[in-house]
């Protein structure tokens, strides 16, 4: 009986050098943050950074994270920015991991000479964990968009 030989998809492509995948991963976490330690920094008081809902202005004003400033992605250029501090970093957030929304606000704010991390999970996550929100639709805005 001939035995069937399984390739490895996963193995398909040799993995990293170790230190190479260091290096992507620290890259990776310079660029991200998520809901759990923003609101951890939030709550000791280390939260020197502008948290920013790249949302809508109809989603921002149904619910966002309390304190947040709305910059609708699609709205953010040199004008819309020219009176933020460039030595505090900005946190964007979106709907959640199905929306890139912070995605392109971060690279348009980079391109701007901001420093930017991009919230995984984004509202969806922040709601889900239970962090304080606030809006005229607390409880009825949706939890994705």
């Amino acid at each position: 009986m001939e035995q069937k030989i399984q390739r490895s998809l996963v193995l398909e492509t040799p993995p990293a050098a170790p230190g190479d995948i260091h290096r992507f991963y620290m890259l990776k976490l310079a660029m991200e943050t998520d809901a759990s330690d923003v609101n951890n920094d939030r709550q000791h008081g280390t939260d020197n950074f502008v948290l920013v809902d790249v949302r809508s202005a109809k989603a921002y004003e149904e619910c966002h994270i309390t304190g947040a400033i709305n910059l609708p992605a699609n709205q953010i250029d040199a004008l819309v920015t020219a009176s933020w501090p460039k030595d505090k970093m900005i946190v964007a957030y979106c709907w959640g991991p199905a929306c890139n929304g912070a995605t392109k606000a971060s690279a348009k704010l980079s391109a701007l000479g901001f420093q930017v991390k991009e919230m995984l999970g984004g509202i969806e996550y922040w709601r889900r964990e239970g962090y304080d929100v606030e809006g005229a639709k607390v409880n009825e805005a949706p939890l994705v968009g």
